[in-house]
């Protein structure tokens, strides 16, 4: 991590959800004696930030005090940073920082060309996230060992993507720099591709379910578990689509050929081929990085064998408890043949992950991920 040199910085944000909650909870544990200005609709965000000491400044507004700051965050909806570009402009200072936090870059950037604003802006991206949304639901830990893409105008100094490269750096975060085009064809393969798959695996499901939900219900464990991202935000993923359809349709185009060429093998029953097709998938997804953030969030869980008995899982609720181990998400998986059942635990951070297995195994419970 680089040190940032700055310790007395003025920051705005203009959305105070996740995201925008988390960044401002990172600044002000990483350098406490800046000064952080938030504006959001939801009031009840704005006074919670303020209760939680996480920022010095509610705004009613966008408006003059905007103009003491060093860095703007555009933190709101897509559709409500565009619109407030015209507004932002008219407050802030010629040294400002303005950046973003949203996943298709091409589009913001044109509007911030058009606004004028190419000398001061510096799109951004933390590939981190969750399931939950809201201000409440932010925290510090969010953007730790994140990548967090950044996309600077073709116009604005190497002084200060250096100065802003060094904060996002400074917040424990992993910054990336690419051009928009880049980040958006990157992000369409590894993260918005994802989605739409795992969308149409659920649908496809659902229209072909029995009117019993046979499928639905034994979908519980492991098909649950690699369409978890369609429970996504549909109005999120649907400007997604809008934003950065050529990208995400050009690349669906490749993906239905390498369906239709698989189907072709399993047709045939060519062994070869479909050896050859799971073998290199497993081999190149074992050589990915282990990054404990991205597009699509890593979930920290192990699962555990216990005895169908009363009592069983509060007996292991019990232990982690006692051990100070907090629980994102306990339960049991059904799909399996064994007689006994599988607990599945996840758990908030990475590190929780082999204290919990230290102290179940000792107490004799068979432990896998």
């Amino acid at each position: 991590m680089r040190t940032f040199m700055k310790s007395d910085f003025t920051c705005g944000f203009i959305g105070l959800g996740l995201i925008g909650g988390s960044i401002a909870r990172a600044i002000r544990d990483f350098h406490p004696k800046s000064r952080i200005l938030a504006y959001d609709i939801n009031q009840e965000a704005l006074q919670a930030a303020l209760a939680d000491g996480v920022i010095n400044t509610a705004l009613s507004a966008i408006g003059e005090e905007l103009s003491v700051c060093d860095y703007i965050f555009l933190c709101a909806p897509v559709s409500e940073n565009d619109s407030s570009l015209s507004e932002i402009k008219k407050y802030m200072s010629s040294t400002c920082l303005l950046t973003d936090v949203g996943s298709v870059k091409a589009d913001i950037h044109r509007h911030i060309q058009k606004a004028g604003l190419s000398p001061q802006f510096i799109g951004g991206h933390p590939m981190a996230g969750s399931e939950r949304t809201g201000y409440i639901n932010s925290k510090t830990l969010l953007l730790q060992n994140a990548y967090y893409i950044l996309t600077p105008c073709a116009d604005i100094s190497q002084e200060v993507i250096c100065d802003f490269r060094e904060l996002i750096a400074s917040l424990g975060a992993i910054p990336l720099i690419l051009t928009y085009k880049e980040h958006d064809y990157v992000t369409a393969a590894i993260s918005h591709l994802p989605h739409v798959v795992a969308a149409c695996l659920v649908n496809l499901i659902r229209q072909s379910d029995s009117p019993r939900g046979i499928m639905k219900l034994v979908a519980a464990g492991g098909f649950k578990d690699i369409t978890r991202i369609a429970s996504s935000s549909p109005v999120m993923w649907q400007q997604i689509c809008l934003t950065n359809g050529e990208n995400i349709s050009g690349l669906l185009e490749d993906y239905i050929v390498s369906l239709s060429q698989i189907k072709e093998e399993i047709d045939r029953a060519g062994a070869e081929p479909l050896y050859q097709f799971f073998d290199q998938a497993r081999v190149y997804r074992d050589s990915f990085t282990d990054a404990s953030s991205g597009p699509i969030k890593k979930s920290f869980s192990i699962r555990i064998d216990i005895a169908d008995e009363p009592g069983a899982l509060a007996a292991i609720a019990t232990i982690l408890a006692l051990h100070q181990i907090s629980i994102k998400n306990i339960g049991i998986t059904h799909n399996r043949e064994q007689a006994d059942g599988v607990l599945q635990v996840e758990f908030y951070e990475e590190s929780s992950i082999q204290k919990a297995e230290e102290i179940l195994s000792s107490k004799g419970y068979s432990i896998y991920h």
